[in-house]
């Protein structure tokens, strides 16, 4: 109806025009070319906003994401690759007898790059691709959550064949929400419906079906899905999608700083040496953030300084406005100078960057290069974590005589570790369940472990007691100090230790 009603009006103007001038013998010539013009111009406009439509259309294909633009996940895009050549060469898969996949689930943590990857699967088979997170297909009310996984297939097939394509992809995020254990959801059976309908769906896609209908499914809570939902023949491949190691990650910031100029100190080997444990997600937020200092600071190019500082950033958050009395800006100062010092002599070269300037909770930070992407620990790499854990508040008590609370964040963090030093069978109690172990012994084993880890902490930062009332000053007064000043320092008074003990 809409389609006809420029052509419907002007019918109607033109009968009313003649019906006019019949009987009332008015000269309806002027109005109708009037009415023509209008018309005409009508149609220019139509045409004009069809042409800007089909040209955004075709931006939006340039800009479609492909594999080669997602970096850092070399496994996963293999096996996603390899599960999609059956979708791609159906004719050769149907002469040796092979049933195509049906469904692809990748798990892994958030920002790892699932929905680009099934974004990238999209164009690599030249579907049509359709998105939806499961939190849109829960609802109190009964059927419309089947309703709307109906819909959406049924988009899926309408997409396809309105873009000439003989398959489709469908991409569900955050599948867990409604492919949980069905029975698990007692007061609300909304979301067993929804969960049936979606296997239904499935299980109705055949090999001669089309267009072609692929399910690629998203989730970091794997364990809680139904086993009729992740059992061959609805989802064959389970890809995981990990966060990304060191080339990995180097592989991410080369892709993200392919548009932004770098001045030739920049070293991105560097870079993601220091982003350990980063996601693709908090890789791109680095580089982004990067540039924006660089613009804030009027810079034409972006340096390396940048990147020290957007790490900062994206680990703790903003600068905050607080601004600390003087004598707490020098006790945080002697407290990280107590975790640097403690870095550097645990593992050289580990320190990168010591700053107090406030951000998010934090009133000061040292931030570590990891040695290599570590996965196995051993009892004598997590007491060295524990050391530098309890360095700050070990500092402060050798310069102050008292502790504070600023501690808090880093005894906890010491306390995992110790935990995980009893759970592996590390500890003195040997191989024991932590879980079924008596809350009294366990207490009391944590605390031996930082009674003799405190003594060796303490031992280590004697020496450099006034060293570290000097270097505080200097702290304050610039705020941040890079790590390779921070070695220099050390160096200094290592050597002055040697002459005093001589």
């Amino acid at each position: 109806m809409k389609k006809y009603f420029k052509e419907m009006i002007l019918g109607i103007g033109i009968a009313v025009a003649a019906f006019v001038g019949f009987n009332f013998h008015f000269n309806v010539l002027p109005i109708l070319m009037l009415v023509a013009i209008l018309f005409t111009i009508a149609i220019l406009l139509d045409k004009n906003k069809s042409a800007t439509a089909g040209a955004s259309h075709e931006v939006a294909k340039s800009h479609r994401v492909e594999f080669e633009h997602i970096g850092g996940q070399d496994m996963a895009k293999r096996e996603i690759m390899e599960a999609l050549d059956f979708l791609r060469h159906r004719d050769k898969i149907k002469e040796l007898g092979i049933r195509p996949l049906k469904g692809i689930i990748l798990t892994g943590p958030p920002g790892t790059g699932k929905t680009l990857l099934a974004k990238a699967a999209a164009t690599y088979t030249d579907s049509a691709f359709v998105s939806a997170s499961g939190s849109e297909f829960v609802e109190m009310y009964v059927g419309v959550g089947a309703s709307r996984v109906r819909e959406l297939f049924k988009k899926a097939r309408m997409a396809a064949k309105k873009e000439g394509k003989d398959s489709a992809i469908v991409f569900i995020d955050e599948i867990d929400v409604i492919g949980g254990k069905r029975g698990s959801n007692s007061s609300h059976q909304e979301y067993d419906q929804t969960l049936n309908q979606l296997l239904t769906e499935m299980d109705g896609m055949g090999t001669t079906a089309s267009p072609f209908v692929l399910v690629v499914a998203a989730t970091n809570r794997l364990d809680i899905l139904d086993p009729a939902l992740i059992r061959p023949g609805r989802f064959d491949r389970q890809i995981k999608v990990d966060l990304p190691d060191k080339a990995g990650r180097l592989a991410i910031l080369e892709i993200q700083t392919r548009n932004k100029p770098l001045a030739d100190s920049v070293d991105l080997e560097q870079v993601a040496r220091e982003t350990y444990g980063f996601s693709g997600a908090q890789l791109e937020s680095l580089c982004n953030e990067a540039a924006i200092l660089a613009m804030r600071e009027e810079k034409s190019v972006v340096e390396q300084l940048h990147f020290r500082d957007s790490v900062d950033k994206v680990l703790l958050g903003e600068r905050t406005g607080k601004r600390p009395r003087q004598e707490e800006l020098e006790r945080v100062a002697v407290h990280e100078l107590g975790h640097a010092i403690t870095a550097e002599l645990v593992r050289t070269n580990s320190v990168s960057h010591i700053t107090i300037a406030p951000r998010g909770n934090a009133l000061g930070f040292v931030r570590q290069v990891p040695e290599s992407d570590g996965y196995l620990y051993t009892k004598d790499q997590l007491i060295n974590q524990i050391i530098v854990a309890l360095g700050g508040t070990v500092s402060e008590e050798l310069i102050y005589g008292n502790r504070s609370t600023g501690a808090q964040g880093d005894i906890q963090q010491a306390t995992n570790m110790a935990r995980t030093i009893v759970a592996c069978g590390l500890s003195s109690l040997g191989i024991v369940d932590i879980d079924n172990l008596q809350k009294n012994i366990l207490d009391e084993e944590i605390r031996r472990i930082f009674t003799d880890v405190e003594n060796m902490t303490r031992d280590m930062l004697a020496p450099y007691q006034e060293g570290i009332r000097t270097l505080s000053e200097q702290l304050v007064r610039e705020e941040n100090m890079t790590g390779d000043a921070f070695r220099a320092w050390l160096v200094v008074n290592k050597k002055e230790e040697k002459a005093l003990a001589v």
